[in-house]
């Protein structure tokens, strides 16, 4: 059975159509199930349940037995995987339609709370098996790694606290997602709203900001009670799989073999030394170019020579959108342009922001059909193009990754590598903005654009990743204690922003960002990830072909090699120390130079 994303009603459907008008959505087969009755329903899990007792209840009597029934494991997981994805796509599409939410939290609350402790059986069941050791392919050697983490840190007592923990995240995007703003006759989102931070009157930016700020501040209070049960569940959590806290559950949760809570502080004390006073620099700059007393909140998007915004492409033409970016991959590479052809021929892209739409953007494996599916919620700004390029690269890894692996559970790298991925797709197409601009002028704006975005984002990463630290080791702390330990951090990290009169704004900045909400600890991969797309960009200036070719031969490793392995793959050094972000910012800084002279 096959289906693509959306109906002609614009709606996401499962593997039975779409339940508001019913349309069947075939557009291209899926592979063929061995194991799996073609008509499963996976919402079911009475029609699951026999297929998990033959699991169970098998005892592989040799190695390639064993293979075979790892096989079976995967094409079922793939599955019931790629539905429950399906179900969080249209969670995030249509955060206030009460039958979408109905659908995801079934899954949710029905079906993955039986599934937890029978996956824990069956890795422990091949942890356990004596042919286990014949299987000495370095694939395998990750798989044992990679399970007996699952193993260690799985209680069954957790499944119904994680539950919870998805029913408050849900929560939370319907909050954010029925943030809307009555602003000057017109009915904006957030995330369309930001669109007039880019104005070159000054006014129109502060009543926008005042706007954006006034809404958010609505929330505050459900949002901060929202993220207090989630602190206290997840304490729980890792008490009962035995940690003092749930940073070290989580470590290991995460499967962080290859580096430690002391490496990341490290980390973020060489941005403090190596990126923060950069950072203030270009802020003193813009400062004395906009010709202000001080730098506020709304200056930060407009351009400061004055010049009219970025605009990239019309945010009602997405087709427009998604036709120009594939030009980029056409030009890096025809085979990456046809990769990312099939998202659309295949209806895996929902871009556009709308009302009741969860914020931000991800892309999401579906696991059977072996096709990614992309998610933001794009206002025409040249950061759009930024993040379809970013969600681009996460899909061509999947891509590589599902056509050379047949185990769904070795498909996924580490996220460290991932965030490698997509953000050397961004490095990579930076040179290609002219694709979306006329005005050579405007690509280099652009390019520029994303380069001092580059050295933004590294004090914004620290003060996440810091603060997620502080929050994970005091599990006890008041409300008034986070406010200030999130101030002391921010303060760390900051540059030269005058927020007199919005101190309460700065305060509570933490909660826009969704990632503290859905992935705890999820933000230092991106500072890792951005090292190594830096040193690959810094590899394509000298030999543009090889550093792709090197890029390409990584991701199709997925995640059958270590971490460092597949930055070496890739022909990276997998090193996040002063030695190594020293000269990758200071060649940033040079470039940032050469563009504004």
């Amino acid at each position: 059975m096959t289906w693509r994303s959306k109906c002609d009603n614009g709606f996401a459907p499962g593997p039975d159509g779409c339940y508001r008008c019913g349309m069947q959505t075939v557009v291209s087969q899926k592979p063929s199930r061995t194991f799996v009755p073609v008509d499963l329903d996976p919402s079911d899990f009475s029609q699951i349940e026999p297929l998990l007792h033959q699991l169970r209840t098998r005892e592989p009597s040799s190695p390639q037995e064993l293979s075979d029934w790892l096989l079976q494991i995967s094409e079922l997981s793939a599955v019931i995987d790629e539905y429950g994805s399906r179900r969080y796509i249209d969670k995030s599409c249509h955060t206030d339609d009460p039958e979408i939410e109905k659908a995801f939290l079934h899954f949710v609350e029905n079906i993955e709370p039986r599934l937890k402790p029978i996956y824990f059986e069956l890795q422990k069941k091949y942890l356990d098996s004596p042919h286990r050791s014949s299987l000495t392919d370095q694939r395998f050697q990750m798989l044992t790694r990679k399970w007996a983490a699952d193993v260690e840190v799985f209680r069954p007592e957790n499944v119904a606290l994680e539950t919870e923990v998805t029913r408050l995240v849900t929560e939370y995007d319907k909050i954010c997602g029925a943030m809307i703003v009555e602003f000057r006759g017109q009915t904006y989102t957030l995330q369309q709203l930001a669109r007039f931070q880019e104005e070159t009157d000054r006014q129109t930016r502060f009543e926008a900001f005042e706007a954006g700020v006034k809404r958010r501040l609505q929330d505050n209070e459900k949002i901060e009670t929202i993220y207090e049960k989630l602190l206290s569940l997840r304490q729980q959590i890792a008490q009962n799989a035995g940690f003092d806290n749930y940073r070290s559950y989580t470590w290991k949760a995460l499967k962080r073999f290859d580096y430690t809570p002391e490496d990341c502080h490290q980390f973020s004390d060489a941005i403090e030394r190596s990126v923060v006073p950069l950072v203030r620099q270009l802020d003193r700059q813009r400062q004395s170019d906009l010709g202000v007393d001080s730098l506020r909140p709304w200056d930060l998007a407009v351009d400061p020579k004055g010049r009219p915004p970025l605009r990239p492409f019309d945010p009602n033409d997405i087709d427009g959108f998604v036709t120009r970016t594939k030009q980029i991959f056409e030009r890096l590479s025809p085979d990456l342009a046809a990769d990312f052809e099939t998202l659309r021929t295949h209806g895996n892209l929902d871009l556009q922001s709308r009302p009741g739409k969860q914020p931000g953007g991800y892309q999401c494996n579906l696991e059977e059909s072996r096709q990614p599916f992309i998610f933001m919620n794009a206002a025409g700004l040249q950061r759009d193009v930024e993040t379809l390029l970013h969600e681009g690269g996460h899909a061509f890894h999947f891509l590589a990754a599902a056509n050379h692996e047949p185990l769904t559970f070795l498909r996924q790298a580490p996220m460290e590598f991932c965030e490698v991925a997509s953000m050397s797709m961004e490095a990579l197409a930076s040179d290609h903005y002219n694709v979306f601009y006329n005005d050579p002028d405007n690509a280099k704006r652009a390019k520029h654009a994303w380069l001092e975005g580059v050295i933004r984002f590294f004090p914004w990463m620290a003060t996440i990743d810091q603060f997620q630290h502080w929050i994970y080791t005091h599990p006890n702390h008041t409300r008034h204690q986070r406010t200030e330990a999130w101030l002391q951090i921010s303060d760390r990290f900051s540059s030269i922003i005058d927020w007199n009169g919005y101190e309460h704004v700065k305060a509570s900045n933490w909660m826009r960002q969704l990632h503290l909400f859905h992935a705890p600890f999820y933000y230092i991969e991106y500072g890792i990830a951005q090292i190594g797309a830096l040193q690959l960009w810094m590899k394509s200036r000298q030999d543009p072909q090889q550093a792709l070719a090197n890029y390409r031969k990584a991701l199709k490793l997925g995640g059958t090699r270590p971490l460092p392995k597949l930055f070496e793959a890739a022909g990276l050094r997998f090193d996040f120390s002063s030695q190594t972000i020293g000269p990758l910012i200071q060649a940033v800084a040079e470039e940032l130079a050469e563009l504004t002279n």
